[in-house]
């Protein structure tokens, strides 16, 4: 592959010159745009000195190419024409700025199991990060799902691996598909990084097989799909090595995965200047640490590093600025002060609607107001007006460690505005209680024709939750509003999946995650039946935190032995992550993977299956959807694939999927074709040989499990030969 090779290989020096100061940067052969990326960049980096290289390898230095400070560190100016560059962290949105759109949290996005609303997201946040002052943007993050206690949730697609890189792949290819707003995506955090717990000082100890087919596939998926420019590595260790010095980078990432762009750490996670450069690590993120001139000039003294590991990691840095636009689109010189646009604002309601999941529904909803009729709704969270610190606002993004949320959110628009000025078109009315006092909250919920009451949970970076319980008393609250009033609705903002003890008290469940500034006219048209509920669960919702697959504490948070400063995580679920866990060991949880009603009825008929024997034309999946039901609505059909038993797979594992919608009564035939290409990049049907050292097809007889979950209701069956 180009990018094993160029790890080989050192850059031939050029005799091309910098300019002079009074020389026009269109002079340049690095701001030539008829030259080639890679010739652009060997161009620059001939022209540089050894230190001006040593700028392309840390983040600040290489950003900020006039500034020769970094706390103490010393450079020279870098090589005249070249740009100022801005990283911004966000998976959800451009962060910790005013006048931009607060998304839905990422998790919501995977509810709504849409390539097109993905890219649509990636596209949208690129275009307000550049016009905010900034071109590379740390995210979609990714993440294997193993267990719901991982406080990172809400940032990530879920517990399926497949989901995870085709959605992180239509978003990275939506950042990066503005050429007149260069932006760069960076996909995070590579690997097996699935806890906050001590996550700079533990050990995620994984085998071979797992760690390819469920931590790694999302990435080579995104990187086919997306070409993401870069990818950043993770605090924890991968078996007993750390993330960014470990073989993996150039080995896998770079090698097998075929990321041709570059590798940045996360802040803080380098441990080493040597190890790190070899292992396949370009550039250190924020300040100079490991990467200072000093260091590097001691490790190449020394002979623990050469000079082509210096030139190869400043080339892959300033190719992928150059391939991706950053040396000929500059950023603006001012910031715009509000990038908002109503497009957007739009989006993010459509994202927050598409991404909401109906859990429960025994007839409470789609409300229907009525003269005279009123609705109570319960709960702080629903109402922009703070009490005791929270309100809309605070689960409209993620939490923040410094309190407050990592999006500004201030165009929130809370539930219960939008719920009272869609009542009061009716004649209804609706009533508010900010659930202080399960008691008084009960005594309004009775008064009233319908409860609808909030329940949240906070959940973020930097801490673990430690439990599956709502916050500030949610479930004792929704309980005591249930029981006082028979037609209770619970609303749902959460990061992660909920226990719920209240769950049969109660006629309906919506879960909204954190649903962005467009909470309350998504959430309103979802509950009045304006919109028609379609997300289905990107992960499991288990009926206890015990019911889980890392369920042991050797499993999560790991063991930390005494004396020792590393804490042992084992992954001994092997791949028995999620759905895979509940149907290999025979367990039922609250909602399976894939769960989601809607306000009619579907069916899925006549499941028929095609393959070459050898599967290279690959293979023609074809279905009937109809809707039974009274009102048009969009099911998720999903194709689970069940691989020869010879393979030791624990379970069906979801391959396919595709959104229908369809009119009352209406009917389709759907054909999902899982070309050869798909089938290869997904490795739909493979397993990693660990012998081989490879990925294998097992021969023999698969077969195609269909349904609306992967609790599913047809399955047909095919045989492919050995590829």
């Amino acid at each position: 592959m180009l990018a094993a090779a160029l790890v080989l290989t050192a850059l031939p020096m050029s005799t091309d010159a910098a300019p002079s100061d009074a020389e026009p940067c269109s002079a340049v052969p690095w701001r030539d745009t008829r030259k080639s990326a890679d010739a652009r960049a060997k161009a620059l980096l001939a022209a540089g000195t050894q230190h001006q290289k040593y700028r392309w390898l840390v983040e600040q230095p290489a950003n900020a190419p006039g500034r020769t400070d970094f706390d103490g560190i010393t450079y020279p100016v870098q090589v005249p024409c070249t740009p100022d560059v801005t990283y911004t962290d966000g998976p959800e949105g451009v962060r910790n700025v005013t006048g931009v759109t607060a998304f839905p949290a990422q998790i919501s996005l995977a509810s709504g199991f849409n390539e097109n609303t993905a890219y649509a997201k990636g596209r949208a946040q690129a275009r307000e990060a550049f016009d905010k002052g900034t071109n590379v943007i740390l995210g979609p993050g990714m993440s294997g799902g193993r267990t719901p206690l991982a406080g990172r949730t809400p940032e990530y697609f879920g517990e399926d691996p497949v989901v995870n890189g085709v959605l992180a792949g239509a978003m990275a290819r939506g950042i990066e598909s503005d050429k007149d707003k260069p932006v760069l995506a960076d996909l995070k955090h590579y690997v097996a990084n699935e806890q906050e717990t001590d996550r700079q000082t533990s050990s995620s100890n994984v085998d071979e097989r797992t760690l390819k087919q469920i931590y790694e596939l999302p990435y080579g998926i995104a990187l086919k799909e997306g070409e993401p420019e870069s990818v950043m590595c993770s605090y924890n260790q991968v078996n007993g090595v750390y993330a960014c010095e470990n073989p993996l980078l150039k080995n896998s990432l770079k090698g097998e995965l075929g990321l041709d762009g570059y590798v940045m750490s996360d802040f803080g996670s380098v441990h080493s200047t040597a190890a790190s450069l070899k292992a396949g690590l370009d550039q250190e993120l924020n300040r100079p640490i490991h990467y200072t001139p000093a260091k590097l000039d001691a490790a190449l003294a020394a002979g623990e590093i050469a000079q082509a590991d210096i030139e190869q990691a400043a080339f892959r840095v300033v190719r992928s600025y150059i391939r991706g636009g950053l040396f000929d689109r500059p950023l603006p010189s001012t910031p715009v002060e509000d990038v908002s646009t109503p497009a957007n604002k739009a989006l993010a309601r459509r994202i927050a609607e598409e991404g909401s999941v109906l859990l429960k529904n025994t007839g409470t909803l789609p409300l229907q107001p009525r003269r005279k009729q009123t609705i109570a709704v319960i709960g702080s969270v629903a109402s922009n007006a703070p009490d005791s610190g929270l309100s809309a606002k605070s689960l409209c993004s993620l939490p923040w460690r410094s309190g407050g949320n990592t999006m500004a959110c201030e165009d929130i628009v809370a539930p219960l505005d939008s719920l009272r000025e869609r009542a009061k078109k009716a004649g209804a009315e609706v009533v508010h209680d900010d659930g202080s006092d399960p008691r008084h909250a009960a005594e309004v919920a009775a008064g009233a024709d319908v409860a609808i009451v909030f329940g949240h949970k906070q959940v973020g970076e930097f801490a673990d939750p430690q439990d599956l319980s709502l916050d500030a008393g949610g479930d004792a609250l929704i309980a005591a509003v249930a029981e006082a009033n028979r037609s209770t609705v619970a609303v749902l903002e959460t990061g992660t999946a909920t226990t719920m003890p209240w769950l049969s008290k109660v006629d309906s469940v919506l879960e909204t995650w954190y649903p962005g500034e467009q909470a309350g006219p998504a959430i309103t048209a979802l509950l009045f039946g304006d919109t028609n509920p379609s997300g289905k669960l990107p992960m499991t919702f288990p009926v206890s935190e015990e019911q889980q697959p890392a369920g042991t504490p050797e499993q999560f948070p790991g063991v930390q032995a005494e004396g020792e400063t590393i804490r042992q995580v084992e992954y001994s679920e092997g791949l028995e992550v999620g759905y895979r866990w509940y149907q290999a060991n025979g367990e039922k949880p609250l909602f399976e993977y894939g769960h989601g009603l809607s306000y009619t009825d579907f069916s899925l008929s006549k499941l028929k299956v095609s393959a070459a024997a050898d599967a290279k034309r690959g293979v023609t999946v074809r279905f009937k959807v109809t809707n039974t039901g009274s009102r048009a609505g969009t099911e998720v059909p999903q194709l689970y694939l069940e691989l020869p038993a010879r393979a030791g797979e624990p379970a069906p594992r979801l391959a396919a999927w595709e959104r229908v919608s369809l009119g009352a009564g209406e009917s389709r035939t759907v054909t999902l074709r899982l070309s050869a290409q798909e089938i290869a990049d997904r490795h739909l049907l493979d397993i990693w040989d660990t012998e081989k050292d490879a990925w294998r097809t097992p021969s023999g007889g698969f077969e195609a499990h269909l349904g609306t979950s992967s609790d599913t209701s047809l399955s047909a069956k095919f045989t492919v030969g050995r590829r």
